[in-house]
């Protein structure tokens, strides 16, 4: 029985990573995105050994993200194709990709996400469905959820007291500067 180095706990983010968490899965469903859905297509554009494609591929199929259906019969081969689950990861997907240009394209950006019919460059951005509120606002804080155990209540309350003591300190910061 192979071991982790880390176990996520009840931690939704280390859950994720687990699954799609590796550089390779990430490429991949990046190129699934674009609409790549072949071994070959996705060994070509990705430049990767084919062991480590089967590996990856089979294990996102495993975990959901991808459908594996054949389409042809002599030899069978197979497609991978982005299921539900994947295409609810998309939108984390188009958010590194923006991050990753804002902050890491230094010879500018090389490919983006524009709008089909301006071309415009996209501004992906998370917000709450139910407000419309930007989700990095300070109307929303780190909370446990009904079925958070021990674990996740003591880092709950830890990032709490450490938010209050910087809310604290800002306060104290400007009643001193008036």
């Amino acid at each position: 029985m192979t071991r982790r180095a880390f176990d996520p706990g009840q931690c939704p983010v280390g859950r994720t990573l687990e699954r799609v968490g590796d550089t390779w899965s990430l490429m991949i469903l990046r190129d699934a995105f674009q609409g790549l859905t072949r071994f070959d297509q996705f060994e070509k554009s990705l430049g990767v050994a084919p062991n480590i494609l089967t590996r990856r591929l089979s294990a996102l199929v495993e975990d959901g993200f991808l459908e594996r259906r054949p389409y042809q019969e002599r030899p069978v081969r197979h497609e991978y194709v982005p299921t539900d689950l994947a295409r609810d990861f998309a939108p984390v997907m188009m958010a590194l990709m923006a991050f990753g240009n804002r902050h890491y394209a230094v010879e500018g950006v090389a490919s983006h996400m524009v709008e089909a019919a301006t071309g415009l460059p996209a501004e992906p951005v998370l917000v709450d469905r139910r407000t419309g509120k930007p989700m990095d606002s300070p109307d929303f804080v780190y909370a446990a959820g009904p079925a958070a155990g021990p674990i996740v209540l003591e880092r709950v309350a830890q990032v709490d007291r450490a938010r209050r003591a910087s809310v604290s300190g800002a306060d104290r910061e400007v009643a001193g500067g008036a």
